[in-house]
Parts: structure tokens; C-alpha cells; sequence
């Protein structure tokens, strides 16, 4: 006999559920999703806790006639299943599978791809005014989460919405509030009368009759205002016009329906607050939502065990261990997330010196800015950002940090190719963004022991450096414990070949070095972007035939890029093989895979010079000079 979960092959099968049946759905749901999660990793926490919510949202709205923006994406599991992707579940993440984040082409219930997050409130309410503009009747809803709405960009959208007159509901998933027992019932009882058309109709009244009696009006507003602050957290988004209803228990299906049966028949901007928790109905996520917020496979009846061998550590954990041994050595330093205090390895800093670590939300730009300021009073900033996010910030990076040439210092984690997340999280336009801007410098390392090394360089440099580095574990290099620096702006021969020379940018180069091999190239190891090494390169182009380079990251206007211009503007025709990322968006999938795709593992480059360069392997070498 099927399950109630079996029958949902699409919302208008879940519209036709009798309400007593929604709770048990609920129950299943949540079991298929810590299922499906378990056997292919991903995000698990956050979906678990909007079960209820997406029951509700598809059981009283039209989708997809009616429009909902999850922000941020990574919430949508639940939402998949139930709008006909139960069953590609198991590719979750996978290359050819589900996206980890919603996908216009993907499913038409996706209405918007939201990974980075904060964008709802912005696109649903262009969907609202396409739809007024259109004369299309349809709803509008932004899911947004409480993290997302740290960022300006929310409240931005908000100050705009709020003047619009456009037919627009943002609701707030608040899964950082707890509702006690107590006052669930007397929120639901609440929220739903605030909800309704008497409450609305009757402000409206009020508000006409109220009007020619100025004093009256004033403290019946007063008095509207208490009694609403009794019950709810504040009247902050009233004041941005919106109509504000809540908190009600975002795990209540007896709650929520109603409540948003109410909205539905109201007109103008809506703001309904729901609690949720993170990890709800699990209780090891419950207790460490953090944890299993995006974990890889494992097994539910367990939970997440420790591997037996201790993984190679990762770039990640370098930066980390980096930052707070430089910390003990220079008190100026302070270090700087957006909201990416695990993913950026920030754990132990914040432990160790708490008063120089700054968490300053999703929040992307003032980040920026903000370390800007610390830098012009003479402290030493460090920014951990995703290379992804720092596109955030691009106005800020050029006009507050490098215009004025300020001392800061850009971690940027997550550069290249980042696997199962896909090309919203892939960190591929770094270099070309980054080395276009006066005063900055740009460091690849290629292994754990040079990322130590390069960021202690752009540390003691007067000027705005970032070091790029991937995510996940390199090579299993030894770390040395020092805080020795390496040369600014001085790559390395670590190869001497014949005819070809790779000059390599990153971990790619050691992929280069074993194709190196196979065809007797020469290498070396570039280390730096900007400024480039360019005595190394015009010894390499003397010496040699040809040049190829290899990058992680676009081509187009890559490093790559810069050494043909460095060429140029040395009146140096060569040959140059640029290898990089190629100018589409590469989707989710394995790590390795995906660079083996875009031709950039061993395999490949050997592929792509022999292809290029075949020729020259034909003929005798001849006797080349040993670069120095």
C-alpha cells in the first residue's frame, strides 16, 4: 500500500489532502528527507526544520501559478519532493542530479535561483509588479530566513516593497527563536485575528473616522501599537509599510493554514514571522544543528561518527590555524567573517580572541568596508570570505579599499571549483575581478605549506592583498609551524623540461607536473597573479617554444590573460595555450570529475598540449639552458 508521501506526485495532489491527513504527510516527509540526505550528504538542519511550512505554502497557494522564492535555497528539499522530484532524490547533488538550491531549469516550482542568499524580497516583489503590470492575478511570496536578513539587501527590498502597492508576502523563517508551550496558543489565537479580514477592516475604519479627530487617531495608534508589541517581537516592518503577523509556531499546520488563508485574502505588503527549528524532529540535529547542517553520508540510526583515520587536513583548517598563530604574534590583527564562522575556519579564533573576531552577518559589503576602517586607524584586518561572496562586495573592494590603498587582507576560501554546491558557490572569476583593480595583489598557492607561507607575504604588506585557495584538502602537504614568509610577487622553476613550458597558478600544479612528465615540459610554479613574476616569464619564453598556462579560475581574464599582456607589452611574440576554466557555468558534482570535464587534470592538460603543441614532440629537442 502506498504511503501518503507516494501519492504527492505534484502540490494539486497535495491540495486535495483532507486537512487531518497534512500532519501524517508531515511525518513522512521528514523521514524521506533525513533518508534521502543521509545517503547523499548535503543540507539537513535547515530542511528538516521547513517541513510544515512547505506543506502549508503549497496547500494554500497555487504553484505554480503563484510564485515562492525560497532564500536561501539550500531549504528547498522538502519543496522538491513534494512538487515531483521525489524520486531523483538519490541524485541530490550529483552530477546530472537535483541541484542543492532551487533551479529555474530545473522545475517550474523554482521560480528563482536562490543560493546566495537575500534576494527573495527583491525578486518576488518584481514578480508582484510583473504580475500588477501583466494584470495576471497571482501571489508572491519571499521565504526568507532570519540569517538572510542580516543583509542590506533584504532591507533594501523591504523600503521599496513597502511603497510599491503591489500584493507581496514575505515570510520570516525564524529558526533562531523558541516559542514556549505557554504562549503558543495565545501567538496562534493572535496572529490569526490579526491576519483576518475583521482586524483589517476594521484598522482601515478606524483609521477614516479616527482621522478628523488627530488627537484620537494618535492614541488609538498608540494603543494599536501596545497591544500588538505584547505579542509580537517588534513593529520594526510596519514602519516599512507591511501588514505584520506573528510570531506563530512554524511547525503548527493548525497554525500556519489559517494564518496564511487569511493573508491570501488580504491586499498590499504582508510580513508573517513563523518559528522554526533547525534539525526538527531529529534529535541529534536538534542538539547540534550546526553539525548536521550540511553533513556528507552517514547513517540516521547513528549520527555522525568520526572517521578513523584523520582526514589530510584542508585549506581551510590552514587559514585557521594561520590566523590565530598570527593573531598571538600581532595583537593589530582582527579577523572579519560574513556570517562563515565554520566554513571559513574560524571556530578556535573567535574562542581565542573574541574580542578581534567579528561576525558582522550576511553581510557581505559592509564587511568589506568595515575592515577598511579598522585598516586606516592602523590595525591589520583579515576578511575570510568564500571567493563567491566576495562579488558582494566588489564596489566596496575597489572604491574603500583599494582606491585609498589600505592594508587588508583577503582569505579567499572556496576559489575555483567547489564540487556538489555548483556554480553558484564556484569561486572561477576571483582573478579576473580582482587583478583588473590598482593596488591589489593576488597570491595561488599551490599546496597547504604555501598557503601558510603566502599569507604571512600579504600580511606584511602595506597594500590590499587576496590569497586564493579550494576548497577541501591539497596534496597532504607538511605545514611548517613558522610564520616564514615566501617572496612577494617570485614564483619558482620546479621543473626543467624542453620546447613547452607550463606555467602553473595554484594546486594545478601538480596535475601540470605529472603531465609535465609524460611529455618532458618544463614547470613552474607562479605562486602570484599580480604582481606577476614576469623576469621568470621572459626567461621561460626565451628558452622555449611555446608557453601553456594552467588556472583554476575563468580564462577569460585570468592569469593566463596576464601573462599574453605581460608578453605584449614586452614585444614578445610566443605561442600561449591557455588552460582554465572554460566560459560556461560548470554544474554540481564531484570535485574531480568536473576538472576532468574542463580538462584540467593530468590527463587533460596532457590532452590539450598535445593537441596544441603535438608537433613539437615529433622533432628533436634541442639544447635548452637551465633556467636558474
Amino acid at each position: 500500500m502506498a504511503t501518503l508521501l507516494q501519492t504527492i506526485n505534484d502540490p494539486a495532489d497535495l491540495r486535495r489532502l483532507p486537512r487531518p491527513q497534512l500532519g501524517p504527510l508531515a511525518d513522512e516527509l521528514r523521514a524521506y528527507v533525513l533518508e534521502s540526505v543521509a545517503r547523499t550528504g548535503g543540507h539537513l538542519s535547515s530542511n528538516l526544520g521547513t517541513v510544515e511550512l512547505t506543506i502549508a505554502l503549497h496547500y494554500v497557494f497555487n504553484t505554480p501559478h503563484d510564485r515562492i522564492v525560497w532564500d536561501v535555497g539550500h531549504q528547498t528539499y522538502p519543496h522538491k519532493i513534494l512538487t515531483g522530484r521525489r524520486d531523483r532524490m538519490a541524485s541530490l547533488r550529483q552530477l546530472g542530479g537535483l541541484a542543492g538550491f532551487p533551479q529555474r531549469a530545473e522545475s517550474e516550482y523554482d521560480t528563482f535561483g536562490t543560493a546566495h542568499s537575500s534576494t527573495s524580497i527583491s525578486a518576488a516583489l518584481g514578480m508582484a509588479v510583473a504580475s500588477r503590470l501583466k494584470g495576471e492575478q497571482r501571489h508572491c511570496i519571499a521565504v526568507i530566513g532570519d540569517g538572510a536578513m542580516t543583509a542590506g539587501m533584504a532591507f533594501e527590498a523591504l523600503n521599496n516593497a513597502g511603497v510599491a502597492e503591489t500584493d507581496l508576502l514575505v515570510i520570516l523563517n525564524d529558526n533562531d527563536m523558541s516559542i514556549s508551550p505557554p504562549v503558543g496558543a495565545l501567538n496562534r489565537y493572535f496572529a490569526q485575528l490579526m491576519s483576518g479580514r475583521f482586524y483589517a477592516a476594521a484598522k482601515d475604519i478606524g483609521k477614516k473616522v479616527l482621522h478628523v479627530a488627530p488627537p484620537l487617531f494618535e492614541l488609538a495608534k498608540r494603543f494599536e501599537e501596545h497591544a500588538k508589541g505584547m505579542v509580537v517581537p517588534a513593529t520594526l516592518f510596519e514602519k516599512f509599510g507591511f501588514n505584520y503577523v506573528g510570531p506563530i509556531d512554524g511547525h503548527d499546520l493548525d497554525s500556519l493554514i489559517p494564518t496564511l488563508q487569511n493573508i491570501k485574502q488580504l491586499r498590499g505588503p504582508q510580513f508573517l514571522h513563523v518559528v522554526t527549528r533547525k534539525g526538527q524532529g531529529y534529535k541529534l540535529a536538534e542538539a547540534d544543528p550546526v553539525a548536521y547542517h550540511g553533513p556528507g553520508k552517514f547513517d540516521p540510526a547513528v549520527g555522525l561518527v568520526k572517521p578513523a583515520t584523520p582526514p589530510k587536513p584542508t585549506f581551510t583548517q590552514v587559514f585557521g590555524q594561520w590566523l590565530c598563530d598570527m593573531a598571538a604574534q600581532d595583537h593589530r590583527l582582527v579577523g572579519i567573517t560574513p556570517a562563515m564562522r565554520e566554513g571559513s575556519g574560524m571556530v578556535e579564533f573567535q574562542q581565542r580572541f573574541p574580542d578581534r573576531y567579528h561576525d558582522v552577518g550576511i553581510a557581505e559589503q559592509h564587511a568589506v568596508t568595515f575592515a577598511a576602517g579598522l585598516a586606516c586607524e592602523g590595525l591589520k584586518p583579515v576578511v575570510a570570505i568564500y571567493s563567491t561572496f566576495l562579488q558582494r562586495g566588489y564596489d566596496q573592494l575597489i572604491h574603500d579599499v583599494a582606491l585609498q590603498n589600505l592594508p587588508v587582507v583577503f582569505a579567499l576560501d572556496r576559489a575555483g571549483l567547489v564540487g556538489a554546491d555548483g556554480p553558484t558557490h564556484a569561486g572561477a572569476y576571483d582573478i579576473a575581478y580582482l587583478r583588473c583593480i590598482p593596488n591589489v595583489s593576488i597570491a595561488c598557492p599551490a599546496d597547504e605549506n604555501e598557503t601558510r607561507k603566502l599569507l604571512t607575504t600579504a600580511y606584511q604588506q602595506e597594500h590590499p592583498v587576496a590569497v586564493r585557495y579550494p576548497r577541501g584538502a591539497g596534496i597532504g602537504a607538511a605545514v611548517e609551524a613558522n610564520l616564514q614568509p615566501l617572496p612577494f610577487g617570485k614564483g619558482e622553476l620546479r621543473r626543467q623540461g624542453q620546447r613547452v613550458a607550463v606555467l602553473a597558478f595554484g594546486t594545478l600544479l601538480y596535475p601540470a607536473l605529472q603531465a609535465a612528465e609524460r611529455l618532458d615540459l618544463t614547470v613552474a610554479n607562479m605562486r602570484w597573479v599580480k604582481p606577476l613574476d614576469t623576469e621568470l616569464l621572459l626567461q621561460l619564453a626565451a628558452s622555449h617554444d611555446a608557453l601553456v598556462t594552467v588556472e583554476e579560475g575563468a580564462i577569460m581574464g585570468g592569469a593566463g590573460s596576464a601573462v599574453s599582456e605581460a608578453l605584449q607589452a614586452a614585444g614578445i611574440a610566443k605561442p600561449v595555450l591557455q588552460l582554465g576554466l572554460r566560459d560556461t557555468y560548470v554544474p554540481h558534482g564531484d570535485p574531480a570529475r568536473l576538472l576532468a570535464m574542463q580538462g584540467l587534470d593530468a590527463a587533460g592538460i596532457e590532452a590539450s598540449i598535445r593537441a596544441r603543441f603535438g608537433g613539437m614532440f615529433d622533432r628533436a629537442a634541442p639544447n635548452l639552458k637551465v633556467v636558474s
